[in-house]
């Protein structure tokens, strides 16, 4: 599924040819979403100019003058830039259309994406509630000791609790800690604060080099000029159960932990 890495791809790719530009409508050929889109979401944007793009873990946020679209792309879905639109396929559900007559059109198949709008986003149901961004400067290893302290919990499970850091998932929660050295079954409050360290740079590391190569493509993500993301191909554990580790050749192992696939080495990781 689309995650930090594939939003921000999609956030910086939309991003110089949004902003500045006039929303002539919200066309919904399908509310039937995650969560039904608002009907009278099309007049709140009608008319208005983008104003900027951000990113809050993995929710893209399109920023007008009286509000902010806060978009969600689910399992499977991607937003994608069409300067000369044709006619849309089965999953077109919604399309930004702008005055200029290009369109930025929201693909679904499984409809496990949303879009909602919020004159204060901060304070959005789907928002308030996010922890530290893993990008930012205020994310370490002492963020991480603080919110490790006593806690049984597996590391790989803190890592994806969006309220302790956004935007974490499975899979660049899998290839951190492998390039941290850390099992990801060991309790959070058995890790030694220089690990932290470690594991808070590996995350950082992670994403970006994710966000370099475009995203991960597993399933159908595509950018929104439709190119696919390149970093599954230099994946060190996910997915690769049974094939030899990258560092010292035994089998990559997979066990299911908390209904998501959890890859290590166990050799590597400790």
């Amino acid at each position: 599924m689309p995650e930090l890495p594939e939003v921000e791809t999609t956030r910086r790719a939309l991003e110089p040819r949004l902003v500045g530009e006039l929303i002539a409508a919200l066309d919904v050929r399908d509310a039937r979403l995650r969560w039904p889109v608002d009907p009278a979401i099309g007049k709140r944007v009608e008319g208005r100019t983008v104003r900027a793009l951000g990113r809050r873990g993995k929710y893209l946020l399109i920023e007008t003058e009286t509000g902010t679209l806060i978009w969600h792309l689910g399992m499977s879905g991607s937003l994608r830039f069409l300067p000369e639109p044709g006619p849309p396929a089965a999953h077109d559900h919604i399309d930004i259309v702008l005055t200029s007559g290009a369109r930025v059109r929201f693909n679904d198949p499984r409809r496990f994406g949303s879009v909602s709008f919020s004159a204060t986003p901060e304070t959005h149901w789907l928002l308030e509630n996010l922890g530290i961004e893993p990008l930012e400067p205020e994310f370490d290893g002492a963020y991480l000791a603080t919110v490790c302290r006593g806690r049984r919990v597996a590391i790989k499970q803190l890592l994806m609790n969006a309220r302790v850091v956004t935007g974490v998932g499975n899979i660049y929660a899998n290839e951190a800690l492998f390039d941290a050295g850390i099992h990801p079954l060991r309790a959070a409050g058995r890790i030694a604060a220089p690990r932290l360290d470690y594991l808070a740079d590996a995350v950082k590391a992670v994403l970006q080099r994710a966000i370099d190569a475009g995203g991960t493509t597993l399933r159908d993500f595509v950018s929104s000029d439709g190119r696919p993301g390149y970093f599954q191909q230099t994946l060190a554990v996910y997915g690769r159960e049974g094939k030899p580790c990258v560092a010292c050749g035994a089998a990559v192992k997979l066990r299911v932990v908390g209904q998501r696939a959890t890859y290590y080495c166990r050799r590597c990781q400790r």
